[in-house]
């Protein structure tokens, strides 16, 4: 049967939304790569910022009111995102549970973990963090006073700048983390036009996976790397704001990447930005479908198509709102040992300082960069239980046409390529990153023991991925009653 309606996702609610530039001190704490040589951040390639949204039924209901914070952090651990999260709650008059916070995971932010506080800069990052809890209180206030019915139109397509970084190197018979050009990715670029009550745009959400590594260790700047151009760009040109939501990418980097030079960060942006505008100049007038009108009779028999508004019935499916958050139990592989890590660093350490003083550059760097690996795993292992399982957080939201969902951790693509395909009749919006930062990676079954960097530093045994795809999928059918495809 030919096709004749083709709806544009939608989702009707009421909204509020607020932003502020959240850019650290230079000075800060700021070495994520193991190969910097550099620990405080020296200058600024573009502001850091806070996105706060407001979600709320159309019909006005303060009990169902959530929360969603996205911030150009690479990652913060569950008690930090507590103290952040707790403002917002009580000023909204909302759980805890009900505000939600995720990272862009910008590699170039600064890393503002408890064991950096005694590193150079690291004096700054509780006072900062500080601070960023208050901005969040007070774009909790602005946002419930922005608070009004808005329209938001989804749609998807394609930009080419984020490729698979699972790269074998048949010379040195290894795995790489960067550009591979062997394996084509499904990673849609989705837009989502947020339009007021006048059908005034007055927001753009752009929603992407790709991990935010142009910027490596060569680069002492803060930064949110590619964000910062993409989300000037898109505000520059359509004259609304914008921002960005990370959506998975444990397999995903940017094609060019891993440089020092923020001008690459910058074109890479501009390659998302000037795609989703693509997609924004596509999108019809808010709550219109496209439908084909009949055949017009000219030189050829003409097929017409035009945009109708939408009808009652569609207008209350676009308003559905219902939340479920929930967890799953995954299991824990066999973990390193505070004794050991510590041993490794203190071995590490004297390696480096010996390769200093002879001058040898690379073997310095790379000490220095296993020192950091065992840093990282001692600053997380005390915060993962010594049971064999671990309770992993996500969360569902159902807004209209759409599903945006969160999980914690840094999921491979997959779990999205997955979803899609058992709810194609739902936008999806997954947003990883979102709490439980101390399991790392969740990869694929089939990917482990093969010698990916992603499966050192996961906490997660084989499988994990798929528990964790299967009980989301139960999840969004107990929200929804629609059962997933085959």
């Amino acid at each position: 049967m030919a096709t004749t309606h083709v709806p544009s996702p939608t989702s009707r609610l009421l909204f509020g939304y607020a932003k502020h530039d959240i850019t650290p001190p230079m000075g800060i704490y700021h070495r994520m790569w193991g190969a910097a040589r550099h620990d405080v951040a020296t200058g600024i390639h573009r502001p850091l910022e806070c996105d706060l949204l407001l979600f709320e039924p159309i019909n006005g209901d303060p009990i169902n009111r959530h929360i969603r914070i996205q911030l150009d952090f690479v990652y913060l651990n569950n008690s930090q995102l507590d103290k952040l999260a707790t403002p917002a709650a009580a000023i909204a008059k909302i759980p805890r549970e009900n505000v939600v916070i995720t990272c862009s995971h910008s590699h170039s932010a600064g890393v503002f973990e408890s064991n950096r506080y005694e590193l150079p800069g690291g004096n700054l990052i509780e006072p900062y963090l500080s601070d960023v809890a208050k901005t969040i209180g007070e774009l909790t206030s602005k946002a419930l006073a922005d608070l009004s019915p808005a329209t938001f139109t989804y749609t998807a397509g394609h930009c080419g700048m984020a490729s698979n970084r699972d790269f074998y190197d048949e010379t040195n018979k290894l795995y790489a983390t960067g550009h591979n050009p062997n394996k084509i990715i499904e990673n849609p670029l989705t837009v989502v036009r947020v339009c007021s009550e006048t059908e005034t745009p007055v927001l753009y959400i752009i929603h992407y996976g790709c991990h935010p590594t142009t910027l490596a260790w060569d680069n002492s700047l803060i930064s949110p790397d590619f964000i910062g151009s993409l989300r000037e760009t898109i505000q520059e040109v359509t004259g609304s704001l914008c921002c960005y939501f990370q959506a998975p990418c444990g397999d995903i980097g940017p094609r060019e990447g891993f440089v020092g030079d923020p001008t690459v960060a910058d074109r890479n942006g501009k390659q998302v930005a000037h795609a989703a505008l693509s997609l924004i100049y596509s999108l019809g007038s808010p709550n219109h479908d496209f439908h084909y009108s009949g055949p017009v009779i000219s030189g050829a028999t003409i097929g017409s198509w035009e945009w109708q508004p939408h009808n009652s019935e569609r207008s209350t499916n676009c308003s559905r709102f219902s939340t479920l958050y929930s967890d799953v139990f995954l299991p824990i592989k066999k973990l390193p040992t505070k004794d050991q890590l510590e041993k490794d660093i203190l071995a590490l350490n004297k390696k480096q300082a010996e390769a200093d003083k002879e001058n040898d550059i690379i073997s310095a760097r790379d000490y220095g960069a296993r020192a950091e690996r065992s840093r990282r795993w001692l600053s997380r292992i005390s915060r993962i239980p010594k049971n064999s399982d671990f309770k992993l957080k996500y969360g569902i939201q159902l807004l209209g046409d759409a599903l945006w969902i969160t999980v914690a951790a840094e999921p491979y693509s997959n779990i999205a390529v997955d979803l899609r395909r058992r709810f194609p009749d739902f936008q999806l919006m997954i947003s990883p990153i979102s709490g439980d930062a101390q399991v790392a990676y969740l990869l694929p079954k089939d990917r482990y023991g093969i010698g990916l960097y992603q499966e050192e530093p996961s906490a997660l045994a084989p499988g994990c991925l798929e528990l964790l795809t299967d009980a989301i999928t139960k999840s969004i059918t107990k929200l929804t009653g629609y059962q997933p495809s085959l």
